[in-house]
C-alpha cells in the first residue's frame, strides 16, 4: 500500500509533529507533503522519510515566516501529485486536507482542530494583529474559509483529537468524526521521590497569545510564588520582561531538563484552552497534578480532584484560588500517572490501525 501524510509544515517539533512520527512509525513506506520543511529543526523518525514540500517551502525566509504565506497554501496543496497513493493521512490545524486524492484512495484527516485564526479563535487573531494584518484579515478569512468548507469534502473520514475539536469539526464542516487521542509518550515520564519535589510550579509549551501565558505569569508575580517556564515562541522576549523576581524564563530546554521540572514540580499550570493539550497529560505521566482552565482539551484529559483542579475564568484571583485549592487536595502520584497512561501512545496506535482498516473494508465492499 502507498501511503502519503500531508503535514502542515514541519519547522519544529510540536504536538502536530509528535502525531507525524507515530504515523511514521505506523507507515515507515510512507512520503510526507508539507508546505515548509526545516530538517535541521525535525526528529530523525521524521527525516528518513521521503518529505516534498510545496513551493511555498523556497519563497525568501519560508521557515520564519511561513505564516504569512497562509493566502499561497490551498493553491499549493493542489499542486502535489498525489496519484497512485492508496491512503492519505492528512494532519490538519493549519491548511493539510485540501489536497487533491486520486479517486480510489482513502483520504483520513486527522484533525488537531479546524484552523483557529479563520474560525474559533478569528476575532482574537485579529485583535492581536498589526494594522495591514487587521485591514486585511476579513476578507482573506472570507476567501479561506469557504476553500475550508469547500475542501472538507475531499476527506473520506475526520479524525479529532478530543471531543472538543468533535464539536468544532460537526460546526463548521457539518461532518462527524471519530475521536482518537493523540499519542503522548508517557512511558517516558517517571515519577520523582518526595524528597526530591521543589517549591516551584512550571508553565511548559509555545509561547503564544491563545495559551495566555501572560496570566500566569501576572498570577505568580501577585503571588509571588516560584514558576518556571519553558518554552520558545513570539511571546518570549515579552513574557521575560513581564516576569517579575519569582518567575523564571528558561526558554526552550532540551528533553532531560523538562522532564527533570515536571517530575519535581509542585503542579503544572495551564492557562490556556487547547484543542487536546499533550502538557498536562506528560506533567500527569510524571505524577504531578494540573492546574488548568476548565475549557477546551483539558477538561477530557484532568481528573478534577484526582490529577489536578479547574479555575474558569482568565484572571489572576482564579488561578491563585486555584493553586491554593491544592493545599486541601491529598493527591496519589501513583494514580495520577495512571489515570495519564489512557493517552499512551499505544491507544492511538490501535484505534488509527483499527478505524482505517475498518474504512479500507468498506471502500473495498462498496466496489464490489
Amino acid at each position: 500500500m502507498k501511503v502519503a501524510i500531508v503535514h502542515y509544515w514541519l519547522v519544529g517539533m510540536r504536538g502536530g509533529e509528535k502525531v507525524i512520527e507515530a504515523l511514521c512509525e505506523m507507515y515507515p513506506q510512507a512520503d510526507i507533503f508539507t508546505h515548509v520543511y526545516a530538517p535541521q529543526e525535525i526528529s530523525e523518525t521524521i527525516r528518513q522519510h521521503k518529505v516534498v514540500p510545496s513551493f511555498i517551502n523556497s519563497l525568501p525566509r519560508a521557515a520564519k515566516m511561513y505564516k504569512t504565506y497562509l493566502p499561497l497554501m490551498p493553491m499549493a496543496l493542489e499542486q502535489f501529485d498525489l496519484r497512485g497513493y492508496d491512503l492519505v493521512i492528512s494532519s490538519e490545524s493549519g491548511p493539510a486536507k485540501g489536497v487533491i486524492p486520486a479517486p480510489d484512495a482513502l483520504h483520513v484527516c486527522y484533525c488537531h482542530t479546524p484552523m483557529r485564526y479563520i474560525w474559533n479563535m478569528y476575532h482574537d487573531y485579529r485583535e492581536g494583529a498589526g494594522p495591514m494584518a487587521r485591514l486585511l484579515m476579513p476578507s482573506l478569512s472570507h476567501y479561506l474559509r469557504m476553500w475550508d468548507v469547500s475542501s472538507a469534502a475531499r476527506v473520506d473520514s475526520f479524525v479529532a483529537n478530543s471531543q472538543t475539536v468533535a464539536k468544532r469539526i460537526r460546526r463548521y464542516y457539518g461532518v462527524d468524526s471519530k475521536v482518537i487521542s493523540p499519542p503522548v509518550d508517557t512511558e517516558a515520564f517517571s515519577i520523582a521521590p518526595t524528597s526530591e519535589l521543589e517549591d516551584y510550579y512550571l508553565m511548559v509549551g509555545e509561547l503564544v497569545a491563545y495559551k495566555r501565558p501572560d496570566l500566569a505569569v501576572r498570577a505568580f508575580n501577585a503571588m509571588k510564588s516560584k514558576l518556571i517556564v519553558i518554552g520558545g515562541g513570539d511571546m518570549l522576549e515579552e513574557i521575560r520582561q513581564l516576569a517579575g523576581p519569582t518567575v523564571s524564563v528558561l526558554g526552550p530546554q532540551p528533553f532531560e531538563v523538562l522532564k527533570r521540572h515536571y517530575a519535581r514540580c509542585q503542579a503544572l499550570i495551564f492557562p490556556g484552552e487547547e484543542d487536546f493539550g499533550m502538557v498536562p497529560v506528560e506533567a500527569m505521566a510524571s505524577g504531578r497534578p494540573v492546574v488548568a482552565f476548565g475549557r477546551g482539551g483539558a477538561v477530557e484529559t484532568v481528573a478534577n480532584g484526582v490529577s489536578g483542579v479547574f479555575f474558569n475564568e482568565h484572571t489572576v484571583e482564579a488561578i491563585s484560588a486555584a493553586v491554593a485549592s491544592l493545599a486541601d487536595i491529598s493527591f496519589d502520584p501513583e494514580k495520577i500517572t495512571r489515570h495519564a497512561r489512557q493517552f499512551g501512545r499505544d491507544q492511538f496506535f490501535a484505534k488509527m490501525r483499527a478505524h482505517i482498516e475498518d474504512l479500507q473494508a468498506q471502500k473495498h465492499s462498496s466496489w464490489r
